[in-house]
């Protein structure tokens, strides 16, 4: 009866939302007049643009920008389905003023397309970067658009956020406020193609194989990715390396190219961080991020970290909701995967955020005073936190110690004999995979996701506390500093931070669980969720820009942040940390030979053992940033 009165509710909430973007779609029909331009820029090339306008002359409207390399389709007389299927319908019954941009050398736009284009402080004259392109059409938009206000915002997400992180850069008068949503910040480091220098081959590769095509002249038309012939996500990257990757990519994507002729952390890399062109910048800004984003979680604190630090005093505010990669513009934020947050954050974060930040400061209606500087989610505890600052001033950084037979503590273990470790053999040849299932693409899910299957693996070290006495929420940066040694010269350190559940846990209202697919749901009781997991490529341990072998078995130190955490670990739930060598096929694997891995045969990749140490001398430990 449970499972027929569930479903029920569901198909109820379907037709309900269908009939609810029905009627959205006629309105914005019916109250809107669509305009397609072809927009110039200071060197005289033209970017296609469609404007939605307000048929309501009672007053006049702000404009909005989303400046996107995936087209702002459809092109035609018909309008976007974007006005009406996400919370852009909201910005319509405010009568905003709508711009949808293609970029430059991307579909029915002119020029060249070139990746997260660099900034160019210093340009003159005709000179252009994705901040001038802003500025131009800023400009040509409020001087000729009819019935605005004068006042221009912008926002975006993932790729589309780079381009409202541009945005903020192009210092046009007329840009009030700005929000970048987990924007493409840094594609070495921590955003995309990488984290930590190791290669996520998985979202590269299925991504670049169809957007990375070029297009010699503008056209409608996108490309069409690559046809996998191995529907196992695990198989076809084990049987192809990133040495036959970039032969199944053939020749025609020089964004792979330049990712293969720029493995160590250069000057090309560096000219393409966004963070560089943070400075003076004018408008209000809300950098928005989820905390479960598989894509560009390091973009979003990273970014709000370097506007703060290089513009003291503006108005800059943070959001990290408990999301995946833009699940905040979506009807629903009420859960990720198998994880509940016992309320729709989406609809919350739309209605008490973003739109008053843009009605605020576009059209001068209400107030921001509810909008703190740091707005955050605390997963775990599953509500909205607000702080002045970031991390919270009230959290504090504290170890804790991985200690013999499997345990956490909080003293340093040094009653413990010199040269005590935990050890494991890494084999590149049969890598931990980053989730139970099988899949043909890369998962959301898997940044909460269940991990017993990586504890049962001999080749994954597990080690966790008693259950907890109290709460315990961290919520800043959280640092691993691993005591090592290995037995080849290269290997990968992976982190994870997990919060193990009661075994007597479910939710409310939940029925019985009878496996994947087996009609239940899912067995919450002892459940290991990954809060948050990364990776570090171990021969960038000291610097990122001059790699080095590790000297085969001799104890050196890897140190290294993952991304901020937002989360509490409730009274009886256990902390976990696991460590393992590979990540797969998320991340590409390691050969544990220093060496050049884009170059990696088959043969080069080689097992080797790999020592954790947990004594008083060498004694590897995790900070946790501890909020009292």
């Amino acid at each position: 009866m449970k499972k027929i009165t569930a479903l029920f509710a569901y198909v109820l909430f379907l037709l309900t939302a269908t009939a609810q973007t029905d009627q959205d779609s006629l309105w914005i029909r019916d109250n809107y007049t669509k305009m397609e331009i072809n927009i110039p820029m200071r060197d005289g090339i033209k970017l296609f643009t469609a404007v939605y306008l307000p048929n309501d002359k009672s007053e006049k409207h702000p404009i909005l920008m989303n400046r996107t390399p995936y087209s702002c389709f459809p092109y035609g007389k018909n309008f976007s389905s974007r006005l009406w299927g996400s919370h852009w319908k909201y910005y319509c019954r405010e009568n905003y003023i709508i711009v949808i941009q293609d970029v430059r050398g991307r579909w029915m736009s002119e020029g060249e397309f070139v990746d997260i284009r660099p900034f160019n402080k210093s340009k003159t004259g005709t000179e252009i970067d994705e901040a001038s392109d802003t500025y131009d059409a800023i400009d040509w938009l409020i001087k000729n658009i009819p019935n605005n206000n004068g006042n221009v915002g912008a926002f975006g997400i993932s790729y589309p956020g780079f381009y409202a992180t541009m945005c903020a850069a192009s210092g046009h008068p007329a840009l009030k406020a700005v929000s970048p949503q987990a924007p493409v910040t840094e594609w070495f480091l921590g955003d995309d193609f990488h984290h930590n220098g190791a290669f996520f081959q998985m979202d590269g590769f299925a991504f670049y194989s169809g957007f990375g095509k070029p297009r010699p002249k503008p056209t409608t038309i996108g490309s069409r990715g690559f046809e996998f012939p191995v529907k196992d996500n695990y198989q076809f990257y084990l049987q192809n390396p990133p040495s036959k990757l970039m032969e199944l990519m053939k020749d025609s994507v020089a964004f792979w190219k330049d990712l293969y002729a720029h493995p160590n952390y250069d000057d090309w890399w560096k000219a393409r961080d966004a963070r560089r062109a943070m400075y003076n910048i004018k408008p209000a800004m809300l950098t928005v991020g989820g905390l479960f984003d598989a894509e560009d979680c390091y973009g979003a604190w990273n970014l709000y970290k370097a506007i703060e630090k290089q513009n003291p005093g503006i108005k800059n505010n943070l959001v990290m909701g408990p999301w995946s990669h833009g699940q905040w513009s979506s009807r629903d934020g009420s859960s990720m995967g198998n994880i509940k947050f016992g309320s729709n954050t989406a609809f919350w974060y739309q209605n008490n955020i973003e739109i008053p930040f843009f009605n605020y400061y576009l059209k001068g209606k209400g107030d921001v005073s509810n909008i703190s500087e740091a707005n955050i989610f605390i997963s775990g505890a599953n509500e909205w936190k607000k702080f002045e600052q970031w991390p919270p001033k009230e959290t504090q950084p504290r170890d804790i110690y991985l200690a013999p037979d499997r345990a956490l503590s909080w003293n340093l273990p040094a009653y413990v004999k010199a040269g005590s470790y935990t050890e494991y053999i890494s084999d590149p040849m049969h890598p931990v995979p980053y989730t139970e299932d099988v899949h043909e693409r890369r998962t959301a899910a898997y940044m909460n996701d269940d991990q017993r299957f990586a504890s049962r693996r001999p080749d994954v070290l597990t080690f966790e506390t008693f259950p907890l006495e109290e709460d315990l929420t961290l919520a800043g940066v959280v640092t691993a500093n691993l005591k090592v040694s290995i037995s080849g010269t290269d290997a990968d350190f992976v982190v994870k931070v997990i919060d193990v559940f009661p075994e007597d846990f479910k939710y409310p209202g939940e029925v019985s669980a009878q496996g994947r697919g087996g009609g239940g749901s899912y067995l919450m009781a002892g459940y290991q969720m990954l809060v948050r997991g990364e990776i570090m490529r171990g021969k960038f341990r000291n610097s990122f820009e001059y790699p080095e072998p590790f000297r085969p078995n001799k104890i050196e130190t890897v140190k290294f942040d993952l991304p901020d955490i937002a989360h509490t670990f409730k009274k009886g739930h256990k902390l976990m940390i696991q460590i393992q060598s590979s990540w797969f096929p998320l991340a590409d694997r390691n050969p544990q030979q220093f060496m050049n891995i884009y170059e990696a045969k088959e043969a080069d990749y080689k097992k080797v053992t790999i020592r954790i140490y947990h004594d008083g001398t060498n004694a590897s430990s995790i900070t946790l940033p501890i909020m009292r």
